[in-house]
């Protein structure tokens, strides 16, 4: 199904947002093996070159050998914060901050509720950056979860999959994988972030395209065993 995808707005308020359905992902431990085609597991954040892709031709006309792909990389703090059961981020590398998402329906979300239950991450977007690969590597211990899925644009709720990280090591996403940057377990999570300095985004919101949220659990006893 060819869907127009809306440009989404990135710091939504809950209170604009309808309540709807969930689509719960599975949640696996993050391996070398499970996030083949998704990316890599790094022990150091210069352990992986951020691939940069090559700009494309607009006829049968080719880019010229050593051209457009010279934009180059960029990088600085990327924080996530969990101001009750809301999340927000902010990403110093291309001087922009996001509401990821909330651990409830948005109609309960409140960010003064320091009780709130953070037993699942409700996510209402994901985009891909045909330009480049994105880098992530925590500052500080922490479990986290990625939700990601393989590149194409005729993507379903059904496309994506939950990671589930411990801590102390980062993530490098490959061009054209779909995502929504981190998610942390704990209250807040510090990461240095590397990415291609166009930062072209191409993405997609769950609401208006699927009527649903995604919701990628917080629990490692949640994890799959199979």
């Amino acid at each position: 199904m060819n869907i127009q995808a809306p440009t989404p707005n990135l710091r939504p308020e809950a209170r604009v947002m309808p309540d709807l359905p969930v689509h719960r992902v599975p949640l696996l431990r993050a391996t070398p093996e499970n996030l083949k085609g998704f990316g890599i597991i790094l022990d150091h954040p210069d352990a992986h070159k951020v691939e940069i892709v090559r700009w494309p031709s607009l006829g049968w006309r080719q880019v010229e050998p050593g051209t457009g792909d010279q934009g180059g990389t960029t990088e600085g703090p990327f924080t996530f914060r969990w101001r009750g059961s809301v999340l927000r981020a902010r990403n110093d590398a291309v001087d922009d901050h996001y509401v990821l998402g909330w651990s409830t329906q948005p109609s309960l979300a409140r960010e003064d509720d320091t009780n709130a239950p953070r037993e699942e991450w409700l996510m209402w977007r994901a985009n891909y950056h045909p330009d480049g690969g994105q880098l992530f590597f925590p500052l500080q211990p922490g479990p986290f979860v990625t939700t990601l899925a393989l590149p194409g644009d005729d993507i379903t709720p059904e496309s994506f999959v939950g990671f589930w990280f411990d801590g102390g090591q980062g993530l490098y996403i490959h061009p054209g994988v779909w995502h929504e940057a981190l998610c942390p377990v704990v209250d807040s999570l510090d990461c240095f972030g590397r990415q291609g300095k166009v930062h072209a985004r191409v993405g997609a919101d769950f609401p208006r395209e699927f009527g649903c949220y995604l919701s990628t659990p917080l629990s490692a006893e949640k994890i799959s065993k199979t």
